[in-house]
């Protein structure tokens, strides 16, 4: 009985141990950060990069956010992530539940068609996106941003909607189309509520990829009034020169929103991530 409960003991001691090793590794690097915006350029160039400010330099906020225009980036970061997210689940659910549970022949076509959209890199379809995008009379609005953002998260989408909708039983359908409901009550009243788990993370891989993207709006959109965050946060560093006080400023406001996410809705994402793995 000693045995057991000694052998208890270590094993909670290595898994607070595990545990508290990890989130120290994540904390810290945020920790870091947030003490390093408040430090002045000149003292992070000539004091040690580990110790905190000798002078607390609060102005980099303000200036930070004044000169990269926060304002209307964090609006527009907003907006991008958060119609392309829930346009991007929205639409893989919709293709999910027809690939899973209505087939045809052109099913494998259609979503094969989808799925390769996995195994491309945004790098190799950049000039050919710029040049539809510039062709269609898009380039320098928001539909123009917009589009490729819920192209690019549908492959991955359309694949873990349709992979989790195949497991719910076909009788759950059947039995809603014998009391007459159409498809479309039967995608909103079964499918859905019975997927929010896959929804879930579907919702978390869009979100963070959309709210960090910086390769893609920097090439379809010029005007500064239709960026977003990251490309505000680029503007205080240089091939020759980097305001390094404001830059880390910049990235703690870009920080912020996504943490503030994170605590909102971290019951949700536990459960999505626990939940939402593809059923084989």
């Amino acid at each position: 009985m000693a045995d057991v409960r000694k052998s208890n003991l270590a094993m909670t001691i290595m898994m607070y141990t595990v545990v508290i090793t990890f989130a120290v590794l994540a904390i810290y690097p945020i920790f870091w950060v947030v003490i390093q915006s408040f430090k002045s350029t000149q003292e992070y160039m000539t004091a040690s990069k580990l110790a905190f400010p000798k002078v607390w330099f609060t102005k980099n906020y303000p200036i930070a956010w004044d000169n990269a225009k926060f304002g209307i980036l964090m609006i527009n970061s907003i907006f991008y992530t958060v119609v392309s997210t829930a346009s991007v689940i929205l639409l893989s659910f919709m293709a999910g539940f027809a690939f899973a549970k209505l087939p045809s022949k052109l099913t494998p076509i259609l979503h094969g068609s989808f799925i390769i959209g996995i195994l491309l890199t945004l790098q190799s379809i950049l000039v050919p996106l710029y040049l539809m995008i510039n062709a269609s009379g898009l380039y320098n609005t928001r539909l123009g941003v917009l589009i490729p953002y819920i192209g690019i998260g549908l492959p991955i989408g359309i694949y873990l909607s349709t992979e989790y909708i195949k497991s719910i039983p076909n009788e759950l359908i059947e039995s809603a189309r014998i009391d007459g409901a159409k498809y479309l009550r039967i995608f909103a009243s079964i499918i859905l509520p019975i997927a929010a788990p896959v929804a879930t993370t579907v919702g978390i891989i869009s979100f963070s990829g959309t709210w960090n993207e910086f390769m893609l709006i920097n090439i379809l959109v010029s005007k500064t009034d239709l960026k977003s965050l990251p490309v505000g946060i680029s503007q205080f560093s240089g091939a020759r020169a980097s305001d390094f006080g404001k830059q880390f400023s910049a990235l703690v406001i870009g920080m912020v929103p996504m943490i503030i996410f994170y605590l909102i809705f971290r019951k949700q994402i536990t459960k999505g991530v626990a939940a939402g793995a593809v059923k084989g």
